[in-house]
């Protein structure tokens, strides 16, 4: 009987994350300073993120940056993670295609966001840094970086998006179970976060939003870094593990992706899964198809323009050469609150610029009718941000139906859906809506972006 999972011993894991700067044909724009609107350096970072993430930011030379010992030793407690094969999910679409995912959801806190967290924490501990902040959307990533935090010894902030704070009580549990203070965002506690209440007393935050008072808050705080759970390039080099076990694993079955997926908010899943296939793309031994699922209500690489724009709401980061709906776009309230972001990285918007990645925009039922689907034919109730690409999968898996062919199909499964549970009771109510972005509102929102594209 052929193997469901394909597994990996401890000594697979990586021992260094790949870095796709070295290899793009087309290398991505710099960040510019906002005010002289010259490059930036890793030195202009490091007074908000570490020095080590500064540099790696910035590394355009080396292919391969090693993971230090103390990183690898704490990826063993949940890595190598399973590649399975979807027979239930193909049993059930009654396809020919091999459809395959890459479980991160067996990692401590439920998701992949453990793979960036452990080194950023790491770096943090190793500078004699004591204090860090960051914000989450669906808090994935906050619970992830509360338990780095925790292992090294830091003490930690989390501005969690507000609509988030309210409709994932436990995920801030969690949180706070690990030793991090929760904070709901906009909030009180900072200037950006008081003049947003101040304009707009009922605005239920967003990703930027936050960024916003994590950002304020490091800067104004002694000892004290600034820690990203996507978006830049740093964040996308750690979580290549996941492709560079996906490859080895990929091999073992005897079989070669011809599409490879993952959810798109800011990039750090889609980007791990996607960058260590992508470079057999890059050397011509493969063609590959990329595809990034993002929601249909916060479409910035379906719908949004090629400018640089600040990566959050009050403008305090650098300008980043990214897909974008402008900084102050609002995202509808959404239960995919982890893909609630205005822009995608710099390295993934120059690759969808170049047409080596294809992108989909997935409307909130369809994503909840592929999560169910999926939890009855494999077992698992996926996150809300996973299920787009599960939806995804589902349509390339029906494509295939239709012209007659059977491709191999890898998605990455970035989360489990336990602790939003809520959200599955509304769909199941009918309770759930999709939303629409019109031209005018993106419009009404990247106007005013200074043209330096």
């Amino acid at each position: 009987m052929e193997s469901k999972k394909i597994l990996l011993s401890e000594k697979d894991i990586p021992t260094a994350w790949y870095n796709v700067l070295a290899e793009m044909p087309v290398k991505p724009r710099p960040m510019l300073n906002p005010a002289t609107h010259e490059p930036l350096t890793a030195e202009d970072l490091m007074p908000l993120f570490t020095e080590e993430a500064s540099r790696q930011e910035f590394n355009t030379t080396d292919t391969w940056i090693e993971i230090p010992d103390e990183v690898r030793d704490m990826y063993r407690i949940w890595r190598p993670t399973p590649l399975v094969r979807a027979r239930g999910l193909e049993k059930a679409l009654d396809t020919k295609a091999h459809i395959y995912f890459k479980n991160e959801s067996v990692s401590p806190v439920g998701s992949h966001k453990l793979n960036s967290a452990v080194p950023q924490a790491y770096y943090a501990k190793k500078q004699g840094v004591t204090n860090i902040t960051t914000e989450t959307g669906a808090g994935q990533w906050g619970a992830a970086l509360s338990l780095a935090a925790k292992h090294f010894g830091l003490e930690l902030a989390v501005y969690m998006v507000k609509i988030s704070f309210n409709q994932k009580p436990y995920r801030r549990s969690i949180m706070q179970t690990y030793g991090a203070e929760v904070i709901a965002s906009p909030s009180m506690s900072t200037k950006a976060g008081r003049k947003i209440i101040t304009e707009h007393p009922n605005y239920q935050g967003s990703l930027g939003t936050a960024i916003s008072e994590a950002v304020e808050l490091a800067m104004s705080t002694p000892n004290c870094k600034y820690v990203l759970g996507s978006v830049l390039n740093h964040v996308a080099l750690h979580q290549t593990v996941i492709g560079l076990e996906a490859e080895k694993q990929m091999e073992m079955a005897g079989e070669y992706p011809d599409i490879v997926i993952g959810c798109f908010g800011g990039g750090s899943n889609f980007s791990g899964i996607s960058f260590p296939f992508m470079r057999h793309n890059f050397s011509g031994e493969r063609s590959t198809r990329f595809i990034a699922a993002e929601p249909s209500s916060c479409p910035k690489l379906t719908r949004g323009v090629l400018q640089y724009d600040f990566g959050d709401e009050a403008g305090y980061t650098p300008l980043i050469p990214m897909y974008t709906l402008g900084h102050d776009f609002s995202p509808a309230n959404i239960h995919a609150g982890g893909l609630r972001y205005h822009g995608a990285g710099a390295v993934v918007s120059q690759l969808r610029s170049d047409g080596m990645i294809d992108a989909v925009d997935i409307p909130q039922l369809e994503t909840f009718a592929a999560a169910t689907l999926f939890a009855r034919a494999e077992g698992i109730i996926p996150a809300p941000e996973s299920s787009h690409a599960i939806a995804a999968a589902i349509r390339e898996a029906k494509r295939a139906n239709e012209e007659g062919t059977a491709p191999v199909i890898l998605f990455n499964l970035s989360g489990h859906g336990l602790i939003d549970m809520a959200a599955y009771d509304q769909y199941i109510a009918g309770d759930l809506a999709n939303y629409e972005v019109t031209d005018e509102d993106v419009a009404r929102t990247t106007d005013s972006l200074a043209k330096l594209i």
